[in-house]
């Protein structure tokens, strides 16, 4: 009896260190969603939307790790897919404004050329694509240029959320000591 339960043992030790050694890693820059409203699948479970589903953005959330972000890690003048890993995507559930440009409801990228004091964002129609290695300035739909804005309290992660605002809401970024807002309006 005393040998079964060691093979079994040995059997399962053996199959877990085996299927593990076949997963993938874990990312460094986990998979995120920001909603607008805020929360929305939860308060759709819980029957509490008062609104509908207007943004959701899907980008991956690098961390500082004691890093210079800004200037060294993610250089300035430079197009990054803002966040880590896949380029970052925003998809609209109705028609907004971005700049006075009219977008259409559905799925874009999301790109931003960081500077000091202003960041440029751009919202181009290319998706699925990793990194800003392929981005096409001839497939950008709008660009905006955002003031930077310094925190007080540094964000060790990557973060995007969005924020209410009069006839819209804010898409705003933060990592380190930044956060710049794209304001989007509701057409």
């Amino acid at each position: 009896m005393k040998k079964i339960v060691a093979i079994v043992f040995l059997l399962t030790v053996g199959l877990i260190g085996f299927t593990q050694s076949k997963l993938p890693p874990m990312d460094k820059s986990p998979l995120d969603m920001a909603y607008y409203p805020d929360n929305y699948p939860v308060l759709k479970i819980q029957d509490k939307a008062t609104e509908p589903l207007l943004a959701r953005a899907i980008y991956s959330r690098p961390q500082k790790n004691d890093r210079v972000v800004f200037g060294e890690l993610i250089e300035y003048g430079k197009v990054w897919r803002l966040g880590a890993n896949e380029a970052t995507e925003i998809e609209f559930f109705q028609n907004v404004k971005i700049s006075n440009v009219k977008i259409k409801k559905g799925r874009y990228t999301l790109y931003a050329i960081p500077n000091p004091t202003k960041w440029t964002i751009v919202l181009n129609k290319e998706n699925d694509t990793w990194g800003s290695f392929r981005y096409d300035p001839k497939k950008d739909i709008v660009r905006m240029d955002v003031s930077v804005e310094k925190l007080e309290l540094k964000a060790e992660s990557f973060s995007l959320i969005f924020e209410k605002i009069n006839g819209g809401f804010n898409l705003s970024a933060l990592w380190d000591d930044v956060k710049v807002s794209l304001p989007i309006y509701l057409q």
